[in-house]
């Protein structure tokens, strides 16, 4: 284990202890990936972005979603977030840990706000980031894992300010000096790096 992983285990710490909660064991990262999208949880469906419409259970689980006539698998889905991944060298993990905590896999899922896709991508940085059709999975999974990447150097490596920073934006973080007072976007970090942690092991 390096600095930089001591030192978000750090912070992952300290914002669980902000809520009392503890982490959730380590698993497979591809079979998590998999049980998400195919099987039901007891686990409750939360929605990050309080405007947010919540999805049923049978649209939180489905293992495909339609986009016109053509099917999503779970199997696209993660080609396509490996693809990113290797593109902007960015640790699949943590692509799969935001979409769980921004669409819970719902490629169609759009915010009051106007957030769109998988990793709910604002009109204004999707165009930032060339995404021309922010519901096609295809495009908002590079689009995000790219603005992953530009937060991620924008702040030398820090997970946890970078998903600050994609939740509440850059210029909260950079105005409170590190993670904004935010309920939510407390709560968000902390979500996304239980995820990430709890696929460690990559098969």
């Amino acid at each position: 284990m390096n600095v930089q992983q001591l030192k978000l285990l750090f912070e992952l710490k300290a914002l669980q202890n902000l809520q009392g909660k503890k982490e959730a064991p380590t698993t497979s990262f591809h079979d998590l990936f998999h049980e998400l999208l195919t099987t039901e949880t007891n686990e409750e469906t939360e929605t990050i972005r309080p405007s947010l419409p919540l999805m049923t259970t049978e649209e939180t689980h489905a293992p495909t979603y339609e986009k016109g006539n053509t099917p999503l698998s779970s199997n696209s889905m993660q080609q396509w977030i490996d693809e990113a991944a290797t593109k902007y060298d960015v640790d699949p993990k943590l692509i799969y840990a935001v979409i769980r905590h921004e669409s819970n896999f719902n490629p169609q899922a759009k915010s009051r706000a106007g957030a769109m896709g998988l990793m709910q991508l604002m009109p204004s940085t999707a165009r930032m980031l060339g995404v021309q059709d922010a519901f096609d999975p295809k495009q908002n999974i590079e689009g995000g894992t790219k603005y992953l990447r530009q937060l991620l150097d924008r702040y030398d490596g820090n997970m946890a300010l970078a998903l600050a920073a994609y939740n509440a934006g850059p210029r909260n973080v950079d105005k409170h000096g590190g993670i904004p007072p935010f309920r939510e976007t407390m709560n968000y970090v902390k979500k996304v790096m239980q995820t990430y942690y709890a696929t460690s092991r990559i098969v």
